[in-house]
């Protein structure tokens, strides 16, 4: 695809400032989003009806979403599709936004994302990650024609949804590797603007002082998490954010949901993957940076036994058949992988690696 082509699939609109969220009845009339003004909002038990009850977006029909289902994005799809919308706006968090990719890429309108935490770089995706009966499955979707965060909305939200975010960013660097690692052992085709965006946003959080309590930090979390979307567009694919540690993020979530959220698991996956690799320089960066923002290292920081995360890095090959990582490329058997996870877990418990990313 030529390249300008592929970046027109990159939101028209991002806004990422506190107030943001004031100006979403002005974004969607925009005629570029919608031409008549027949609009739908989707917003979630959560913070989505806090911000509507703000809005003056009277002329909206609004659905409210239970759940982050496969069958709750069908219904909005039809829905969507019955009535003739043009366009419809997802108010809340994941789950929230991934169903309303969904059911906007179903009813063929578009759609903007309004997200109101910053736990995972799914707001700007061309992906929908949905729950179904057994367990949860990602689906290509067309990626929001505008992005909303309000940083307002974003501190109001629990920390841990806030911190979360920053394990999936960083992970990208991880990711990354497993793709160059494809391209080298199976001539897999690398996308060098995906990687640049996806390696830039992984690398602005890596780096930026602050936390989470700062809106410098928020913003460029915010950012990156928005820009690892849009590398993924870019490619085609989820590559650019999603190797091994995503793998053994979905085994987890298989074995062991509730282990920890999407963001977390990623943190942790990529650092397992990045000791696999023996990266040692970006495995000292890693777990700084999670050490720092107080996100999880260890499998025992889940909540994991050793013998459990092995199950896991075992399972993970399974959960992205015809995707080659690390994992796939060491096949390891389960003496061998329970070894790694052992001397993975010494390594980060002793502080060598946080105190090298300090």
């Amino acid at each position: 695809m030529p390249l300008l082509a592929r970046m027109l699939t990159a939101p028209l609109v991002v806004d990422v400032r506190p107030g943001a969220v004031a100006d979403l009845g002005a974004l969607l009339a925009d005629r570029r989003i919608a031409m008549e003004g027949r609009v739908a909002v989707a917003v979630g038990p959560g913070q989505g009806d806090a911000v509507l009850a703000e809005l003056d977006i009277k002329a909206a029909e609004v659905f409210r979403i239970e759940d982050g289902s496969v069958d709750a994005a069908i219904s909005l799809g039809k829905q969507l599709r019955a009535d003739a919308y043009e366009a419809v706006a997802g108010i809340g968090g994941g789950k929230i936004i991934d169903v309303t990719k969904f059911a906007a890429h179903m009813a063929g309108i578009p759609m903007v994302a309004v997200a109101t935490n910053l736990a995972h770089d799914g707001i700007a995706s061309p992906v929908s990650s949905l729950e179904h009966e057994s367990g949860k499955g990602s689906y290509g979707v067309v990626p929001p024609v505008a992005v909303v965060v309000d940083l307002d909305r974003v501190r109001s939200g629990p920390p841990r949804m806030v911190r979360a975010g920053i394990g999936d960013v960083i992970n990208n660097l991880s990711a990354i590797a497993d793709w160059e690692l494809a391209a080298a052992d199976r001539g897999e085709p690398v996308d060098g603007l995906a990687v640049t965006m996806a390696r830039t946003a992984a690398q602005a959080v890596l780096h930026q002082p602050g936390t989470v309590a700062d809106d410098d930090f928020l913003t460029v979390l915010a950012e990156s998490l928005v820009l690892s979307g849009i590398a993924m567009t870019v490619a085609g694919s989820s590559r650019p954010g999603s190797g091994g540690d995503h793998e053994i993020l979905h085994a987890i979530d298989q074995l062991f949901p509730g282990a920890g959220t999407h963001g977390e698991l990623a943190g942790v996956g990529a650092l397992f993957c990045t000791y696999l690799r023996s990266d040692e320089r970006l495995l000292a960066a890693l777990s700084g940076c999670l050490a720092r923002h107080g996100l999880p290292r260890t499998p025992a920081d889940l909540g994991l036994s050793h013998a459990e995360f092995t199950q896991a890095v075992l399972r993970a090959p399974a959960t992205r058949p015809g995707r080659y990582t690390i994992l796939e490329h060491l096949d390891l058997d389960e003496r061998a992988a329970a070894k790694h996870v052992d001397d993975f877990a010494a390594v980060i418990a002793s502080g060598a690696s946080a105190a090298s990313g300090a």
